[in-house]
């Protein structure tokens, strides 16, 4: 019996597009289609039974137990060693905030104004940033100074400043030591990866329940709840840095006989400075997103304000403050981009005129001394002036706010009922209504499906906490936001993101707009968003999706601009149109990117979950609220936060393992899914 021999593989032409080879994520869709299809049908015959639906306002008896657990803590706090050591840190927090206080915006006793009145602090400030930037970013830090008193919000402004530097201060004493600790041990760098993805898995609202138990209301929940959140950026990025120092470099200088120590401050570091900064700018932006939702906890700051004006639905009122939240985290963003820039660009040649730039430095010490002297002398250069414009702009906003639902209501209430309709209600009802077994079945296979074993195990952990704190089907009402705000996203993801890949020109004019998506806190999408659609879930999915479609674009838009050109030319050489270059090169080229881009998107809006439930949304996030607000419902609230960091890891590990099992991945893919990008802080 004769056999022929294999045909020899036909070697590809340089130049050529690479062999296509199908896709195996593609065979995984047949089963899973077959998952939800047999999930549909059981739910026909089975909606409606063993849902564990709880009423809104009801609690179980695990509930109870944990409320009972905090009380007894309360109870203890004077002879309890944590809870007097943690008020001592709670203390000394209030002692230093009260300080810098009266040293920049309130009364110092028995001086009827600040110790540094408001144009002191603004010379400095400015002489600040002419110091570690430019003078470009001196005129922008004078211009949000000058905003933030013009505007009546001078006292909260300065107080979001003192909570953002003590925490971003603390961040970098406690993370730098870490961040060098996991860049060069790979063995912590497995450890601490573990809580740091638990800590940017964790929703922001989630970190106020423990914390105001162990360091009560007012300025030191606002720090701590600040420090927790702003902490992981600079770990992570900073030790990412370190880490990925060439390896011939640290073996060339190794063989010249450096020590550990020497090796680190000599070689690591220095090249590992523009990332560091880039952690410090995004600790920065997380400090001020947190410290805004620190006044849930009664936290000193602009964030005052724009609650007020959404508990009343008073869209004027929240829009000043408003601004100037995206103010200061516009002038932090730029100041900590531009000092990076100029470190680099110092430590490769100096600077072009030195003698201009010490002349600007001397005179611009001369000028901020003039100015602390004269603020400290005269009160009228103090305290800033009472009047405002604040209030004018905050009537004329209101009025366009009424004009524009009065005029456009019936195109948004379409497009929520169109949406609510087709989407949300049917997936809602499949997921919630199923009896809990079924809906844990379904969840657990897909996971099978798409992560494998791996994802399968720790989606059945996940699912029996969720199961054990007596939420279960508020859980699966907030998973169904989250797919479904989660699916808007990615399709805004593919079509701007190719959009901008394709067109340089669209690029320019669209990334501005995404970083200034990136860097608005994400408290501050509810304002418009509420205005336009009103209270309810459709409000909260919304806000979920502008804050993260910024990210889950840019994503996708660099993925697919890094595809090779060669290949692109091959594909073109060969007659294929637009939309063939599109879905059969860029895109399957590009699938680490998306993949990466639906993992931080579903991230992201779930991160807004609490934030929706301020608004209307029910569920997981209304318990959290109720909880907060009510001593006696502690407990439930605690147990909802817990229930989103289990549906938070379980999304995460699906995706991740999901992107893990495609065969032909890079390994660019798994290194940006290492990178990943924090939740809440804008900028990534």
């Amino acid at each position: 019996m004769t056999t022929t021999a294999p045909a020899p593989p036909r070697p590809v032409e340089p130049g050529a597009a690479p062999p296509v080879v199908p896709d195996s994520g593609m065979s995984r869709w047949i089963p899973a289609a077959a998952v939800v299809v047999l999930w549909v049908v059981v739910w026909a015959l089975t909606k409606g039974s063993d849902t564990l639906d709880l009423p809104a306002l009801s609690r179980t008896g695990l509930h109870d137990r944990l409320t009972e657990i905090q009380n007894g803590l309360l109870e203890g706090r004077a002879t309890n060693p944590v809870m007097q050591f943690t008020n001592a840190i709670a203390d000394a927090f209030r002692a230093t905030v009260a300080w810098l206080q009266e040293l920049v915006s309130k009364p110092a006793f028995p001086r009827p104004v600040p110790q540094i009145g408001w144009l002191g602090v603004t010379a400095i400030a400015t002489y600040v940033a002419l110091v570690v930037a430019s003078w470009r970013i001196a005129l922008l830090v004078l211009a949000s100074f000058l905003s933030f008193g013009v505007l009546g919000f001078w006292d909260e402004s300065m107080d979001t400043l003192i909570v953002v530097g003590i925490s971003v201060l603390l961040a970098v004493l406690i993370g730098m030591p870490l961040a060098v600790w996991i860049g060069t041990n790979a063995r912590a760098n497995a450890v601490v990866t573990v809580f740091l993805d638990l800590m940017q898995t964790m929703p922001t609202f989630v970190y106020l329940l423990p914390i105001v138990l162990f360091f009560g209301i007012g300025t030191s929940a606002a720090v701590v709840a600040t420090l927790i959140y702003a902490l992981p950026p600079i770990i992570r990025i900073a030790g990412f840095g370190i880490r990925e120092v060439s390896t011939t470099t640290i073996e060339a200088t190794d063989s010249a006989g450096q020590t550990y120590w020497q090796r680190l401050t000599k070689v690591q570091l220095p090249m590992a400075r523009k990332t560091i900064i880039v952690g410090l700018n995004q600790t920065t932006l997380a400090a001020l997103s947190m410290a805004t939702l620190a006044s849930f906890v009664d936290g000193p700051g602009l964030g005052k304000p724009v609650l007020q004006g959404l508990r009343v639905n008073d869209v004027g009122t929240a829009f000043v403050p408003g601004v100037l939240i995206v103010v200061m985290a516009v002038m932090l963003d730029r100041t900590t981009t531009a000092a990076s820039e100029r470190s680099e660009r110092v430590a490769r040649g100096g600077d072009r005129n030195p003698l201009r730039r010490r002349i600007e430095v001397v005179g611009g010490a001369v000028v901020a001394l003039v100015a602390v002297y004269l603020s400290r002398t005269y009160v009228s250069l103090a305290d800033f002036p009472t009047y405002s414009i604040g209030s004018s702009i905050s009537q004329a906003v209101s009025d366009a706010v009424e004009w524009v639902t009065t005029t456009f209501g019936g195109v948004t209430g379409g497009l929520k009922d169109f949406v609510s309709t087709y989407l949300l209600n049917p997936v809602q009802s499949v997921l919630a209504e199923s009896p809990w077994y079924v809906s844990f079945a379904a969840i657990a296979l897909l996971a099978l499906v798409f992560g494998g074993v791996r994802a399968l195990v720790i989606t059945v952990v996940c699912l029996l906490g969720i199961l054990w704190l007596d939420l279960w089907n508020d859980a699966m009402v907030t998973l169904n936001m989250t797919l479904v705000a989660t699916v808007l996203v990615m399709a805004l993801a593919l079509v701007f993101g190719v959009w901008m890949a394709r067109d340089r020109r669209v690029d320019l004019g669209i990334r501005p707009l995404l970083d200034a998506g990136q860097t608005i806190p994400p408290f501050v999408y509810l304002i418009p968003v509420l205005a336009l659609f009103g209270p309810g879930r459709f409000t909260a999915i919304v806000a979920g999706i502008v804050y993260a479609a910024p990210a889950a674009i840019k994503l996708v838009a660099d993925g697919v601009k890094g595809v090779s050109p060669t290949t692109i030319e091959a594909g073109r050489s060969t007659g294929q149109t637009t939309w063939q270059e599109i879905t059969k090169v860029q895109l399957p080229m590009a699938k680490g990117s998306i993949v990466l881009a639906t993992n931080q998107g579903l991230l992201y809006v779930l991160s807004m979950t609490v934030i929706g439930g301020l608004v209307g949304a029910g569920a997981l996030g209304f318990d959290v609220v109720y909880g907060f607000s009510r001593s006696e419902a502690w407990g439930k609230g605690a147990a909802a936060g817990l229930t989103i960091v289990l549906l938070g890891v379980m999304l995460d590990r699906i995706t991740r393992a999901a992107a893990d099992r495609r065969r032909d991945d890079g390994p660019g893919t798994r290194r940006a899914f290492n990178i990943r990008l924090p939740i809440g802080p804008p900028g990534s």
